[in-house]
């Protein structure tokens, strides 16, 4: 695809157009949102509601002795109390989530510690009270006997052979078979392509490198929540905020051993969650709290229990090596990947190994990926989770050999970019995608024509690719007796999925975007619906509302017959106009015939149920130019472009909105965020005023290019947008600090103070 640098900083390279799809309305929800009618899960309230605490262990590994809470339950207001003990013993199961699997005996012990703690911050009591400061005052009544054991808090230290046990009973499965000992590795996996000794002989330069990461934190504003009610009747109703309401019935059915039909999830809205509001936490306990009491019960974190009781990203080691010809062709890569699955098995290495090189046609390749357990909080998805990390050794990687060979960074890139037809290491082929034309975007913007410009600054790029999600999803389409359209689908909305599914429905009814009013319902009311997550709402939950449309298109069609009194097979809708061949004078539009629907036999509903296979992988180029300082070590962003293939944007701007969002906390994974632990376990920056996040004082206005490959696997050519961009930004951001010093920077985040040691300016601390 050949372009044209253009001016501005918003451009949409398409060449297909719709009537609805690709315009932008305003979004149906956005007035309840700015002028603050939307219901939050912290602004639910029932009659006669307790309000519930957690105490959290001041340990990062120590194991229960004993606890009492006799003087807890004396306290006046106090009205349950809950341990472990409360919990119902369980069989194991694993479930898929969207984005990671689910074990249920994991999670009963994540939510509520048995035998032992195994981070700071692990739920081990929880009260539930009149009102929110009894119950912190019952909290301190509670007696905890623990026994401290030794942490380990790094991948290093967890693999050592003689390093403190997480877990007695956890055995390394590597490669299809079982470690005889217990281990602190949950897991061992391998992938290979080709034949890679062979590939690193042809190779004529090799860069080999390893590189670390903190654990970061997903950043949402609005903490984790819960109102339950376990009514007398056994039914247990449940509001939160969260990405899936499913997801959270399923959760709470495997750990309290309760059938679904038993348990009914409200989704409130959802102040923002990135992968971070899919597992359940407070559900659980607020339930049990319930359940004693006889009244419903209302939990809220706060921040540091966000911090220090939640999933966050994984940290890790990697370590990458390529090899190449002089004349930039990719002859072999290898990756060794071990990354910190926190207190419980699951941490994102898996997806990382498929994206990292992900967006390159390789032909030799292995990979071989760890899962280990540490003394943190289990580590949890954070969009596009794991491919961050790996693409920040990747991009890297790539970057110094592009110096190396004296080459453009994005002809490098060109040289070996993967296209239809080109085998993954992890197996699978690509369909159609868009990597070719991203770069070729890229190369011809005017940002990357434009000259860095002056001492102690430098341009990175990077690439990122995610895979996307299908999966289930459920719509109703109803036609109200003025001709306007009710739709009712099962996604938490919290990217504008509510008016992408509407303007897809919108487009296939022929009538405009503001004619459909969508909701989001609750477990009961809608078919199941898969979590708001991988990047696969738009996609699925908009696949099942174009069918739910065209289901509805085809009864009014026959009501349309109906009406005329003709043969239903002489009635079709074309280019937005109900016709019949058995009289060219008679005709309907959608509003016309909606209106007639109520006096010609009742309303009419399309309902559909999908689960499209045809995802589309999204890849992203990202520009980078920054400045570092050299005498404070501060890095600042100066310019940032996003180029991303989002096969069909149905709303350019929420597609803009996804960029430009996952540009900015990718750049905070590159020069700001991490996790700080003492030895001992502690996180010492549990707090936003700690923690840094990117402000807009931090990063400019950050410019994006929409390219359109169309998804043959859509109806639509739709590609999920909302993960990839943040996977390029971390290996971009430091791509330009590395040419801005001279230094090749290998951990994340790039503080001021690790530039400080790479230049010189300061004496590097001890490695303990």
């Amino acid at each position: 695809m050949k372009t044209t640098p253009r001016g501005g900083p918003n451009q949409v390279l398409s060449t297909t157009t719709y009537a609805v799809v690709g315009t932008r309305p305003i979004r149906h929800d956005g007035t309840d949102k700015v002028t603050g009618r939307a219901i939050y899960g912290e602004d639910f309230r029932l009659p006669g509601t307790l309000y519930g605490k957690v105490l959290r262990s001041p340990h990062a590994h120590a194991r229960i002795r004993r606890i009492d809470a006799s003087r807890a339950e004396a306290l006046p207001g106090v009205r349950s109390v809950v341990t472990h003990a409360d919990m119902p013993d369980i069989e194991d199961t694993i479930s898929d989530l969207g984005e990671g699997s689910f074990s249920a005996k994991w999670a009963a012990d994540n939510i509520m510690a048995s035998e032992k703690v195994l981070y700071r911050g692990h739920a081990v009591a929880g009260v539930a009270a009149v009102d929110a400061n009894t119950a912190e005052e019952a909290l301190k009544l509670i007696d905890v006997e623990y026994e401290p054991l030794t942490s380990v808090m790094r991948v290093a230290d967890a693999m050592a052979s003689d390093a403190p046990l997480l877990h007695e009973d956890l055995y390394t499965d590597s490669l299809g078979e079982t470690s005889e000992k217990p281990s602190n590795v949950a897991s061992h996996f391998q992938h290979v392509k080709g034949d890679v000794d062979r590939g690193f002989a042809e190779a004529e330069v090799t860069v080999e490198r390893e590189y670390t990461t903190s654990t970061v934190h997903q950043g949402y504003i609005e903490p984790q929540n819960v109102t339950a009610l376990w009514s007398s009747d056994g039914q247990l109703t449940i509001w939160t905020s969260n990405q899936g309401a499913f997801g959270v019935r399923e959760q709470v059915s495997s750990v309290l051993n309760l059938p679904v039909s038993r348990i009914r999830v409200i989704p409130q809205e959802i102040g923002g969650g990135f992968g971070g509001k899919i597992t359940i936490y407070m559900e659980p306990v607020a339930a049990l709290l319930s359940k004693k009491a006889g009244r419903p019960v209302k939990m809220l974190m706060s921040r540091a229990e966000v911090f220090q009781g939640t999933g966050p990203a994984p940290g890790g080691w990697m370590r990458v090596k390529i090899g190449a010809k002089r004349d930039g062709t990719i002859t072999a890569v290898q990756a060794d990947l071990r990354f910190e699955a926190g207190a419980y098995p699951g941490s994102a290495v898996g997806a990382a190994a498929v994206c990292m090189f992900g967006p390159y046609d390789v032909p030799n390749g292995r990979i071989d990926g760890y899962d280990v357990v540490v003394n943190k909080p289990k580590s949890e998805a954070y969009r596009a989770p794991g491919a961050p990390q790996g693409a920040f050794a990747v991009e890297q990687a790539l970057d110094e050999l592009a110096q190396r060979l004296e080459m453009d960074p994005i002809d490098i890139r060109l040289k070996n970019v993967a296209k239809e037809g080109t085998r993954r290491i992890d197996g699978p082929r690509f369909p159609r995608i868009g990597a070719y034309e991203c770069l070729i975007a890229a190369k011809e913007h005017e940002h990357y024509q434009a000259p860095v410009g002056g001492p102690n600054r430098g341009r990175g790029v990077a690439m990122g690719f995610w895979m996307n999600g299908g999966g289930p999803s459920a719509c109703t389409i109803s036609v109200n007796e003025d001709g306007m359209v009710g739709l009712v689908e099962g996604s938490t909305d919290i990217g504008g999925t509510r008016t992408s599914s509407a303007m897809q429905a919108a487009e296939i009814l022929g009538i405009t975007a503001e004619d459909v009013r969508p909701s989001v319902a609750d477990t009961d009311s809608i078919g199941y619906t898969g979590v708001t997550g991988g990047s696969r709402t738009t996609f699925a939950t908009g696949w099942a509302a174009i069918e739910a449309a065209r289901d509805l298109l085809g009864q009014m069609c026959a009501r349309a017959a109906k009406i005329w009194n003709v043969d239903p097979s002489s009635v079709a809708f074309r280019e937005r106009q109900f016709v019949t061949s058995a009289d060219s004078s008679k005709s309907f539009n959608f509003g016309e015939l909606g209106r007639e629907l109520f006096s010609t036999g009742g309303t009419l509903t399309g309902r559909s149920n999908v689960s499209p296979r045809g995802v589309g992988a999204a890849f992203c180029v990202q520009i980078v130019d920054l400045e570092v300082d050299p005498e404070t070590g501060k890095s600042q962003v100066l310019r940032h472009t996003v180029v991303q293939d989002a096969g069909k944007a149905i709303h350019p701007s929420y597609v803009e909105g996804q960029m430009q969002g996952g540009a900015v906390q990718g750049l905070g994974w590159a020069l700001w965020e991490g996790y700080e632990f003492s030895e001992a376990g502690a996180m010492l920056n549990p707090s936003l005023l700690d923690y840094k996040l990117p402000t807009a004082l931090d990063v400019p206005m950050i410019d994006t290019v929409i390219v359109e490959v169309a998804n043959p696997g859509h109806p639509f050519g739709v590609r999920g947008v909302g993960e990839v961009p943040i996977v390029p930004p971390p290996a971009a951001a430091a791509n330009a600090v590395s040419r801005a010093i001279g230094v090749r920077m290998a951990h994340l985040p790039i503080t001021p103070y690790r530039v400080l040691e790479a230049t010189g300016v300061i004496e590097p601390e001890p490695v303990t």
